[in-house]
């Protein structure tokens, strides 16, 4: 039955548009959970097929309790001096179960990325927790949060970070900094350094450069997309080497006209020269989050822009999405797709700045001609706006969770409910129509530890009768990502191999495609990757391993 949502400040009615047609899209939309208890206001998936989840700590109660008595006790919290239930959470995604974990100081709008050991290292948040690092190490027996006070140089609020190819994490940004740093410091030195184009980017009293957009070209150097500009910077001497064009329009994309943004798939990887194209979508018009507050919703933008960053005159190139969308977030699918998941179609993010629900994801198809890119999938009947994230999952399904617009857990008397149901969006390609052209990974297992420049062979099967096409086999590997304020940080997606496929004698339906690793870690940052097989389009369930 399709759920209802009254918004009671406008006295209008919210109802999911109907299923769309298959041959209209496809997709389907699976409830996980009707109440995990903790609104996953930031999602990583670890190489333990276990997704940690944390909201913030400083508005009361969750729904959640801490199990055995414990209670989380912070003189400094502004709600809760003693708080007995839990505000993270680690979801099992084989056995659909969760439990609940304990951070002890407030990790609200905070940043973070999956280390090279697979370790979850978050960065930063609010009050007391502003300068804390905070590690979970997904060990097999169960684990929680451990802290490190002043792990930070100055206050991180609204930061965002980026693997380096060194393991390191740098941080960057955030609420009234201007700066960056490492993580962990460089040899125990405690320094952050100036970046002025941070500064140059914020709009008084509204900001528009916060969680700014960092991807690690292939070069080394990154890319960093703040407001409606964006610089190649070389973190190592703190210097600006390229300003590229602003993007056509003019508009902010960054918190709080937050748009979302990806590095598009990484091919050709032992070419002398690889290239790497940058796609924003969405955002909000300029002056649109001061019009909110006043609660006058503009209508999001409906543009999506994409610029080749190692070009050696680069400029944007724009298209028109299906609609418009603020707070959207952008995930890498397996076969090289772009799906755009949640948001809204006015607004901005921030505290009730938002309307008109947008339920119906679609899928950015980057190789396909110009004018032809997008497709529309099939509606969910949950709203998701500020405070929503997404995450790719080992299955190709994405886990989809959050949206709270309110300053506490409301759940009646406002026009979005906070939400605490957990989803899973099946995109097309995990159709059961799919199902005799999917590869199926037998060989490495799962955990295999892969060194730079090795070769990698890969054994699939496919059932015979649906004719393998073996010029459509490629491999692929992805980063998963730090996901919250429709960003997710660190997300990565290589297209490893498929030009060497061999059938395997004397064995039923079954192929070994070779792949020669990337001898470099500005490519591919150590640490854990997600491996697929991708037939027709059509992703394997994918394996992890592990890059050393």
């Amino acid at each position: 039955m399709l759920l209802q949502f009254i918004l009671f400040a406008q006295f209008t009615l919210f109802t999911p548009p109907s299923p769309l047609h298959a041959d209209d899209g496809g997709g389907r939309w699976e409830l996980l959970q009707n109440d995990v208890g903790v609104l996953p206001m930031h999602m990583q998936l670890l190489h333990s097929d276990r997704v940690v989840i944390f909201d913030r700590t400083d508005f009361g109660t969750s729904n959640l309790p801490l199990p055995e008595g414990k209670c989380r006790m912070d003189p400094n919290d502004v709600a809760l001096k003693l708080d007995c239930t839990a505000h993270s959470l680690e979801y099992d995604v084989a056995s659909n179960t969760f439990r609940p974990l304990m951070v002890q100081t407030d990790v609200w709008c905070s940043s973070g990325a999956a280390a090279s050991d697979g370790t979850l290292v978050q960065t930063g948040g609010f009050n007391d927790g502003d300068r804390r690092a905070r590690v979970f190490k997904p060990y097999p027996n169960g684990s929680d949060w451990e802290e490190i006070p002043f792990a930070l140089n100055v206050r991180r609020w609204y930061a965002t970070n980026h693997i380096l190819p060194d393991g390191r994490q740098i941080v960057i940004g955030g609420r009234r900094q201007f700066s960056y740093e490492f993580f962990p410091k460089i040899g125990g030195a405690s320094r952050a350094y100036s970046i002025p184009f941070l500064a140059e980017t914020n709009d008084q009293f509204i900001e528009n450069n916060l969680y700014p957009f960092v991807f690690l070209n292939v070069d080394g150097n990154l890319f960093i997309f703040a407001n409606n500009r964006s610089i190649l910077f070389d973190y190592a001497r703190n210097k600006v080497i390229r300003n590229f064009p602003a993007i056509p329009g003019g508009d902010p994309r960054c918190y709080p006209s937050t748009g979302s943004a990806v590095l598009l798939p990484l091919r050709n990887l032992h070419a002398a020269a690889i290239e790497a194209e940058v796609l924003i979508c969405g955002g909000a018009p300029k002056g649109a989050y001061n019009r909110a507050m006043n609660r006058i919703f503009v209508r999001a933008l409906n543009s999506c822009s994409r610029i080749k960053i190692t070009d050696s005159k680069p400029q944007w190139v724009t298209e028109t999405m299906p609609m418009r969308r603020v707070m959207g977030d952008m995930i890498l699918l397996p076969n090289g797709d772009v799906l755009i998941i949640n948001g809204a179609g006015s607004g901005t993010a921030g505290w009730d700045n938002s309307r008109d629900p947008i339920v119906s994801p679609i899928v950015y198809r980057p190789t396909d001609p110009i004018g032809s890119r997008f497709r529309l999938l099939n509606p969910s009947t949950i709203p998701r706006l500020y405070h929503s994230t997404a995450v790719l999952l080992r299955d190709g399904r994405v886990l989809v969770g959050g949206s709270n617009p309110n300053v506490y857990y409301n759940f009646t008397g406002v026009p979005f409910p906070t939400e605490l149901r957990l989803e899973a969006f099946s995109p097309p390609y995990l159709d059961p129509k799919c199902e005799n052209l999917r590869p199926k990974i037998l060989s490495p297992s799962s955990q295999t530890t892969v060194r730079y420049g090795r070769p990698l062979t890969i054994r699939f099967n496919v059932n015979i009768s649906s004719g393998v096409r073996l010029d459509t086999v490629t491999v692929t590997m992805i980063a998963p990502p730090f996901n919250t304020h429709s960003f997710s940080m660190s997300q990565r997606l290589l297209v490893i191999g498929g030009e060497y496929v061999t059938k395997v004698r004397n064995v039923a339906a079954t192929w070994d495609v070779d792949v020669n690793m990337t001898k470099s870690s500005t490519i591919a940052p150590p640490g854990y990757y997600l491996v697929f097989v991708i037939h027709r389009e059509i992703p394997s369930k994918g394996i992890w391993i592990r890059i050393v």
